[in-house]
């Protein structure tokens, strides 16, 4: 009933804004309405009706306090502290005030000063759920998990219903590192809320990441008894499955995910991978494309597409998905350099050059990427540029391939010199790459010898 003539309220302050006319709400009906819209997050409108309160209502504390509220939703500190200091003479025994002080000091990045708020405000004997949580929230900015635990402990007692205290008194226990306690506390829990889907959950969540799947299998099966319809616990029951390399299990949880979902493509694609695994490609081709289907933009199936097809020799199909993936998420490096090599395998040079010269701009301290983008400059007959780049590549890394490679183009431009002196820091920086150079450089063979006879 109280709703129903909350929404009443609004719908006459609303009518009053649209026909532009003023009409008289008293002060419990103006913070009706502004409670109603922070409720509803329109703040546009909050505001409005607060800023309308104190034009007919300008002393009443109440309408302030809600006008501070509202200045917080806004991010206008600099309004709100005249405020706060305004009330502070008559509101330091209202909690709604308290909470705004502790908003403040909160946003304001001093949880310490907000703290203390709250503790003011949890002696008048209200809100202690919430005020508990605010206080372990503000210990949480502080870095100190031990308090934060004890608070939301006592938001728990206040509210044993409260998933937001249960979840947090799970994540704090184990940062400290307490999972003796962490079993002790969820285990009592469930003894009296054994219907508790968030209790399950967590359950289920701290022995996975305690790596006993089992356990947590078992956790995930009870909160599907519950709720049958709970879609991501299928995933974090398959999660377990597959952590036990029983990938069969897995999809078997997946197929049943998928009777429960709208977009399928994730799911599609999780079984695939578990296919991939069993080394059943067939099967994984079969998901990774329906995958696509689902959505054709999915870059990561295109991805597996092309690993599955490189594997099974299709490598005109490899480059395709390769090709498809890049053009969807192309600052995916691992992404460019597999393109980048079935680009080079297609006998593509040109086109594996956009690939590897963003390699290099990205990843620099890689000498690999800059031996790859010269080896294909070369092939390509491009020496002059392969020479700029190799001067920037031999100032990050004095490789002694490097000096091979560009000896080899000095010896292509007839630079001689140049190639005799890069050739011969070659041979010092590594003799045993000598005959493998010597192969894929045979124009070097010859000087080779005369290097080596000059040095001895």
């Amino acid at each position: 009933m109280e709703e129903f003539f909350e929404n009443e309220l609004a719908k006459r302050f609303e009518e009053m804004v649209e026909n532009k006319n003023e009409i008289y709400f008293d002060s419990e009906e103006l913070e009706d309405i502004v409670v109603y819209y922070l409720e509803l997050g329109d703040i546009t409108f909050a505001e409005m009706a607060v800023k309308y309160g104190l034009k007919i209502h300008p002393n009443s504390i109440e309408i302030k306090t809600k006008y501070l509220e509202v200045l917080l939703e806004l991010e206008q500190y600099v309004l709100a502290r005249p405020i706060i200091e305004e009330l502070k003479a008559t509101s330091m025994d209202n909690t709604d005030y308290l909470v705004c002080c502790a908003k403040y000091y909160s946003n304001l990045g001093n949880p310490r000063k907000s703290i203390e708020y709250c503790l003011i405000a949890l002696e008048l004997g209200e809100e202690e759920n919430f005020l508990n949580n605010f206080i372990a929230d503000e210990f949480v900015n502080l870095g100190d998990p031990a308090k934060a635990l004890k608070h939301y402990h006592k938001a728990l007692k206040a509210d044993p219903t409260d998933d937001y205290s249960l979840e947090n008194i799970m994540q704090c226990y184990n940062e400290l590192k307490k999972y003796d306690e962490a079993t002790q506390f969820i285990n009592e829990y469930l003894d009296e809320f054994a219907f508790s889907e968030t209790a399950w959950f967590e359950y289920g969540q701290f022995y996975f990441n305690r790596k006993n799947y089992h356990e947590a299998i078992k956790g995930f099966d009870y909160l599907l008894a519950i709720n049958s319809s709970s879609v991501g616990v299928y995933a974090n029951k398959a999660a377990c499955y597959e952590a036990l390399g029983e990938y069969l299990k897995a999809v078997d949880v997946y197929q049943e995910m998928l009777e429960l979902e709208y977009t399928k493509a994730y799911t599609y694609y999780k079984i695939g991978l578990c296919y991939k695994e069993l080394k059943f490609s067939v099967n994984a081709l079969s998901f990774f494309q329906k995958s696509l289907i689902e959505d054709p933009q999915f870059y990561m199936a295109m991805i597996e597409l092309s690993e599955l097809h490189e594997e099974m020799g299709s490598m005109k199909e490899a480059l395709h998905f390769a090709i498809e993936a890049a053009a969807l998420n192309g600052t995916n490096l691992t992404l460019q350099k597999k393109l980048a090599f079935l680009y080079i395998d297609a006998g593509q040079f040109e086109e594996s050059l956009e690939c590897l010269e963003l390699l290099v701009k990205r990843e620099p301290n890689k000498f690999y990427n800059w031996y790859a983008y010269t080896e294909v400059l070369m092939l390509l007959s491009q020496f002059d540029k392969a020479i700029r780049v190799l001067t920037k590549a031999i100032n990050l890394h004095q490789h002694a391939e490097l000096y091979y490679q560009i000896s080899n183009c000095f010896f292509h431009l007839e630079q001689k010199e140049k190639a005799l002196e890069a050739l011969e820091i070659a041979i010092v920086l590594d003799p045993s790459l000598v005959k493998d150079m010597q192969e894929r450089y045979p124009y070097i063979k010859d000087v080779v010898k005369k290097v080596k006879a000059k040095r001895n």
